[in-house]
């Protein structure tokens, strides 16, 4: 691709769209176009950072998995974000979370001291990263405070209203895959999901979760 139109795909980039012109130039030097198939391993907790990924296509799940097997899904991501920028700067740079692809995903990757020599010459690639790491720190706070004061059921009840498309969640979501999101276990979702229903709060239409009273949804969601 030439530099020109390499350098209007990163402006596409939200944490670098506000770079300058010659900060854009370093970076299409060091990065590399990559793609991955739906279902890949991109990321894996525990190993030795290699890389910071930027999404051009496609959309990826970041998440932890406890001793047990327990999966917490920590964010999905889309094009323009970016991922695996944290590890970069730890004591020990390994990788704090696994990151999967979902869909078929294309990225522009830079190798972990290509990356680090990049950021040492352009001060606003350097506020750019802190300034996504003053949301990722905002992100996970909330992701903590939820977990830790809302109930299963309040949580599920926030997860539906944020993925609800007008009155329905189109996408179907297995049970698992929404304990991952919600840090528990399939069992509870299982139940609550049968409580709203047995309330009249929610709908379960063969794969498809309709909303039938929002307003009642969104006030136990502030609880």
């Amino acid at each position: 691709m030439p530099e020109v139109a390499k350098i209007q795909t990163l402006r596409d980039i939200r944490l670098l769209a506000g770079l300058s012109e010659g900060s854009l130039r370093y970076l299409t030097d060091v990065l590399v176009r990559r793609v991955y198939p739906a279902g890949a391993l991109i990321v894996v907790e525990g190993e030795p950072c290699e890389a910071v990924y930027f999404i051009l296509n496609g959309h990826v799940e970041v998440y932890r998995m406890s001793s047990q097997g327990r999966q917490q899904v920590l964010a999905r991501l889309g094009p323009g974000q970016a991922f695996n920028t944290v590890p970069l700067f730890r004591s020990e740079p390994t990788n704090h979370a696994s990151v999967v692809a979902i869909t078929d995903v294309t990225v522009y990757a830079a190798l972990k001291d290509d990356f680090l020599y990049v950021l040492r010459l352009c001060p606003d690639l350097a506020l750019a990263i802190l300034q996504d790491f003053a949301e990722r720190l905002a992100h996970f706070a909330d992701l903590a405070a939820d977990l830790a004061l809302r109930p299963v059921r309040t949580r599920l009840v926030r997860f539906l209203l944020q993925q609800a498309d007008g009155s329905a969640v189109t996408q179907k979501w297995t049970q698992d895959e929404m304990a991952a999101h919600l840090g528990t276990v399939r069992d509870m979702i299982g139940r609550s999901l049968r409580a709203l229903s047995d309330e009249k709060l929610i709908r379960l239409d063969r794969g498809r979760i309709v909303l039938l009273d929002r307003a009642a949804l969104e006030a136990e969601a502030q609880s």
